[in-house]
């Protein structure tokens, strides 16, 4: 069995490095590299790949957006996001692109070979700090839950329009209630997350 592995990444070094290391290890070859996403667009439908290793950060197009739209034309191929952005934002971003995997360029030559195989076998390999990132991740949104749990759907539906920067007035127009009777609903809000203004409150539910 032979992994038939694909290359986008900009950087000549780090592409021919990553070539080098599959096709110089049994059980893989390098079928083709590209260095930038609409290149990759037009041949990958093309060719027979297993797996797809993706920079994000590309000349036009990212490796997000590449990968969004690849897997439209070929859900059977495998993208894994090889960068060295390790935000959350740019994991949740790939990962509902529809990438299966989420490494970083610092990644030992031979965790890479183990990324590879993994989600060639289905699996979704991270490296240990991208998981971490994303456990974390989860745990704030439970938080969040919690926190909103404490509100009623009105109250909610007041947080939401505070978010969105809208004053007093302007929610008391768009929900059909007096000014005071918003007011009331908000000093409720500050109770109940222990908090005395309109930021904490939305540093405390919508943390960024």
């Amino acid at each position: 069995m032979t992994i038939k592995v694909g290359i986008v990444e900009d950087e000549k070094q780090i592409r021919e490095s990553l070539m080098v290391l599959i096709n110089g290890s049994e059980g893989f070859s390098c079928v083709h590299t590209f260095e930038d996403a609409e290149s990759a667009i037009a041949s990958i439908p093309t060719l027979d790949l297993d797996v797809v290793l993706m920079d994000i950060h590309l000349p036009v197009k990212d490796g997000i957006a590449c990968v969004q739209e690849l897997a439209v034309i070929n859900s059977a191929v495998n993208y894994v996001m090889c960068t060295s952005f390790e935000d959350t934002d740019s994991v949740f971003r790939a990962l509902k692109s529809g990438a299966k995997g989420y490494i970083t360029k610092t990644t030992q030559p031979s965790k890479i070979l183990d990324a590879i195989v993994e989600v060639y076998h289905g699996g979704s390999p991270m490296s240990s700090n991208i998981a971490r990132k994303v456990v974390a991740s989860f745990h704030k949104q439970q938080q969040e839950t919690a926190e909103m749990k404490k509100l009623t759907e009105r109250e909610k539906e007041i947080l939401h329009l505070l978010s969105e920067g809208l004053r007093y007035k302007e929610i008391a127009d768009k929900l059909f209630l007096s000014t005071e009777t918003v007011r009331t609903h908000i000093r409720n809000i500050y109770e109940k997350l222990q908090v005395n203004s309109r930021t904490e409150a939305l540093n405390k539910t919508f943390p960024k």
